[in-house]
């Protein structure tokens, strides 16, 4: 078998096209790394469920390649897919919940047809933080009832972040090409940085959330995770796209690009970035160092850094989010009515409490707080506390920094709230290690449907440095 492990996506589609490698081999590739490193008491835990059909998916899209050539770049292409997005098949969407264990969805969510459609291969569902890591303040990241504690892959002392912790660290380790997770407020970024891989979080509205399960109306989406910028961009292409179902989608329309491809290796000449010199102040030695180094590589590449006062203005998306939760998943249960026993929020909670040795390990508080609300989005003090969200992330923070400093693209080595609340999009790119083995992460932070432009920056940056290196697997 040709060594695939780092591998890109563009690199394995020319060795499927010229017949030096097989869908089927490549799906058996990772299913023998995935019994070797993920299972076991030792293992990395990242997959939830494999697909029983991928291997006869593979046989399909092998003999279709060579009777008609490839759907797409992604033809034949193994992707993982977070617990939480349904599929229409023999695997479940649980949510990493053992509430909704029974569940399988009767549909495919938008942005699976569009995978099926290309051509991937769907190889498993991912291990995640419990119900989007929205159900307990104490649970740590990566837990769920269902699945476990997922391991990070470089150090199992290391955090592997969440809620999408089991598409990163497959991803990371190389069971996979790549992985599509989620995000309200940290979920694809944070597991990105802890597990060295590049993440996309898209404009609210650039992907459908139709047939995923939700937090929050304004801003959840489901985004691409890799291991370099160039496999991000060719899965992101490959989801995009307005859905009648999901109405913010029509916000896209005219708005995206013919090919997100295009933009790697394109310049950036010109393009102004701005960065808080006050933060950049309150870096410790080795951050400072990097994102030093950052500014200089951006710099000789062409474009300007500029000094921001933009910085957190506080977690304004939590409060509304209790409401939307409440809202968007019994909304999501009723349409999948009579595959789960579980038809409320109400539901859950209760079947949680019925089995509190397996659920309720680190309990249900945050679940509790949502439940209590009226889950009405036409409440007064739900309006009033979304309002503000936007307002003061969004239009105080967001816009009015990017306009008064004519800024293409916001850099910063903070995980941050200010793309998740505004619905902005956000590219992660792994920065390298501190001594004491602490990841590091460049975050890029972009005005509404500028995917492109931090795409071409993220590839400027990555070209020139390559700071992702795979975990030593033992």
């Amino acid at each position: 078998m040709i060594e695939v492990e780092e591998m890109t996506i563009e690199q394995v589609r020319d060795l499927l096209d010229r017949g030096e490698l097989t869908s089927k081999a490549l799906v058996m590739f990772y299913l023998e790394r995935i019994a070797k490193y993920d299972k076991g008491e030792r293992g990395l835990n990242a997959i939830l469920e494999l697909n029983p059909e991928a291997l006869q998916m593979a046989d399909q899209l092998d003999e279709e390649r060579k009777q008609c050539g490839s759907r797409s770049i992604l033809h034949g292409i193994p992707i993982l897919i977070k617990d939480n997005i349904s599929t229409k098949d023999h695997m479940h969407t649980s949510g990493g919940s053992l509430a909704l264990a029974d569940l399988y969805v009767p549909f495919d969510a938008f942005i699976i047809k569009k995978l099926r459609a290309s051509g991937a291969i769907l190889l498993g569902k991912t291990n995640m933080g419990e119900l989007m890591n929205f159900m307990s303040y104490t649970m740590p990241d990566g837990y769920s009832s269902r699945g476990g504690q997922v391991n990070n892959p470089y150090n199992r002392r290391l955090t592997p972040s969440g809620s999408s912790s089991g598409s990163a660290v497959a991803v990371a380790s190389n069971l996979a090409m790549a992985a599509i997770g989620t995000e309200t407020n940290g979920s694809l970024t944070m597991p990105a940085r802890y597990n060295q891989l590049v993440t996309i979080k898209p404009t609210v509205g650039l992907v459908s959330r139709q047939g995923i399960m939700p937090i929050s109306y304004y801003q959840d989406t489901p985004g691409p995770m890799a291991r370099n910028v160039a496999d991000a961009t060719i899965l992101l292409e490959a989801i995009v796209g307005r859905d009648e179902q999901d109405e913010l989608t029509d916000r896209s329309m005219g708005r995206i690009p013919k090919s997100y491809r295009e933009e790697l290796g394109k310049d950036i000449n010109g393009k102004r970035i701005g960065y808080n010199p006050k933060t950049f102040e309150e870096l410790d030695s080795e951050e400072k160092r990097v994102m030093q180094e950052a500014m200089e590589i951006l710099e000789k590449a062409g474009a300007h850094l500029i000094p921001t006062l933009l910085e957190e203005i506080g977690d304004y998306g939590f409060k509304p989010n209790l409401y939307e939760f409440k809202a968007g998943f019994n909304r999501y249960l009723k349409s999948v009515k009579g595959a789960t026993k579980i038809e409320t929020l109400q539901d859950l909670i209760a079947f949680n409490e019925t089995h509190p040795d397996t659920c309720l390990k680190y309990g249900q508080d945050i679940l509790y707080e949502a439940q209590a609300t009226t889950g009405n989005l036409s409440d007064p003090y739900y309006m009033m506390l979304r309002q503000n969200s936007l307002q003061q992330v969004r239009t105080i923070g967001m816009d009015r920094h990017f306009a008064k400093d004519h800024l293409d693209a916001f850099m910063t080595m903070a995980i941050s709230s200010l793309a998740p609340v505004s619905g902005y999009p956000s590219l992660a790119l792994p920065a390298g290690w501190k001594r004491e083995g602490e990841p590091m992460s460049l975050l890029l932070i972009g005005k509404a449907f500028t995917e492109s432009i931090l795409i071409r920056i993220g590839y400027q940056y990555e070209k020139r440095t390559q700071k992702r290196k795979a975990p030593i697997l033992g």
